[in-house]
């Protein structure tokens, strides 16, 4: 090894501790973060997709509702699935004026930048978190995110089960009070993932992590009644859990054992859990898909059915061990009844797979806390179905009272140590 002239390896040892010694107070005084809103990424299914000319010299705006707050604020951006670099030109964020519109209050009218640069280059495959934009907000309030591509991703990364609604407009606007009405309307979010606020002394991530029914099938647009929602309203009206936000990573139609409508749930599992900022808490809905879905004569094996439930317990306990490694509460929720929906056609089978896994999920131990929410859920009469003032009409998804009777059924107990 060479060194500068005149200094010696004895000679340089002090100087070296002196400058990591210098290094450290900055580290300390590193600001902590925690999730504020945040959505799981997949490559959208052709019908999801823009159009490649819709996404060329565009400017998107999209609205997103924090349930966490802070005196400033940090934007993730999404490149997860691209193929080749892509570059945003400029990202702006802002307060919305009202739901379902793109008009913006100018006065809150804030730059976005990364490493002090207004446009960026997201790698392929990559995300990139900004640096903190001064933008007060509050819990449960809602934030415009506006960005310019000048050229469309080869392979788009969004989320399509926004359930709010983004506008998409020709040209650089991402600073204009409002886009112009022939502006393109769709109910999806793209190329962003995350927004983080400043953590205070106390301040927590809740993941609730699953498919469709966590993403809120079923809930219109720009009405924020998921049950992540109504679980964060709850949340916020408790002087005891109000330092703690909730992070929606549903994704319809996913799995936790195959790829289908995104990544399966083990694989996305660190990034979308373990990943989050300042996430403490992890609720665990999954694995209807994988018994709904399931067709005992795809596979070669006439027995493949008897292993469907270990291997969805298999997942479970990985997800479980990895979670804890990270300090991370795991709290399993049982799965929902789903008979006779015509989405599944489900046979007795189907339901001796759901009580097994739900028997599993119930047993101590096995996760460090349990929400029984097929209990609330299932009618009385027909255990195997949902209960009708509950059901959304398909025999599968809750209805939006049903989504406020699961968020009610979270005891806030599990929050409060």
């Amino acid at each position: 090894m060479r060194f500068a002239v005149g200094l010696t390896r004895r000679a340089l040892a002090p100087v070296l501790v002196l400058a990591f010694a210098a290094a450290a107070p900055a580290a300390a005084a590193a600001e902590r973060w925690v999730g504020a809103w945040a959505a799981s990424q997949q490559v959208p299914e052709p019908r999801n997709a823009l159009a490649a000319e819709a996404m060329t010299d565009a400017t998107l705006r999209q609205v997103v509702q924090v349930t966490a707050g802070g005196p400033r604020l940090r934007v993730r951006l999404s490149n997860l699935f691209g193929t080749e670099p892509l570059t945003f030109s400029a990202v702006r964020v802002a307060r919305p004026l009202r739901p379902g519109a793109s008009a913006i209050d100018p006065s809150t009218d804030r730059p976005v930048t990364f490493s002090g640069r207004a446009q960026v280059v997201v790698p392929a495959g990559a995300e990139y978190v900004s640096d903190p934009v001064e933008l007060p907000v509050k819990p449960l309030t809602s934030l415009a995110i506006s960005y310019h591509l000048p050229r469309a991703p080869a392979v788009q990364t969004g989320h399509p089960g926004s359930r709010t609604t983004t506008f998409v407009a020709r040209g650089m606007r991402v600073s204009d009070a409002e886009l112009p009405p022939d502006a393109l309307k769709v109910v999806r979010w793209h190329q962003i993932s995350g927004v983080d606020v400043p953590a205070q002394a106390k301040s927590a991530a809740i993941v609730a992590f699953g498919d469709s029914i966590t993403d809120g099938f079923g809930v219109g647009p720009d009405r924020n009644e998921r049950w992540p929602d109504f679980l964060a309203q709850r949340l916020q009206s408790d002087p005891s859990t109000r330092h703690l936000s909730v992070l929606n990573h549903g994704l319809g139609g996913n799995r936790l054992l195959l790829d289908g409508l995104g990544p399966n749930g083990l694989a996305r599992f660190d990034r979308d859990v373990l990943g989050q900022s300042g996430v403490r808490y992890v609720i665990i809905l999954a694995g209807v898909n994988d018994i709904g879905f399931f067709k005992p004569d795809d596979p070669a094996d006439p027995n493949a059915r008897a292993g469907l439930a270990p291997a969805l317990i298999g997942a479970y306990r990985q997800m479980v061990a990895r979670a804890r490694e990270r300090g991370v509460k795991v709290i399993g929720a049982t799965i929902l009844p789903f008979g006779r929906t015509p989405t599944y056609k489900p046979t007795s089978a189907h339901e001796a797979d759901r009580q097994a896994v739900n028997a599993w999920i119930r047993r101590p131990g096995n996760f460090d806390a349990v929400i029984d929410f097929d209990a609330v859920m299932r009618d009385p009469a027909r255990p195997d179905h949902l209960r009708p003032e509950l059901d959304s009409g398909d025999q599968l998804h809750p209805s939006i009272a049903g989504y406020r009777a699961m968020a009610e059924a979270v005891p806030l107990e599990l929050f409060r140590r």
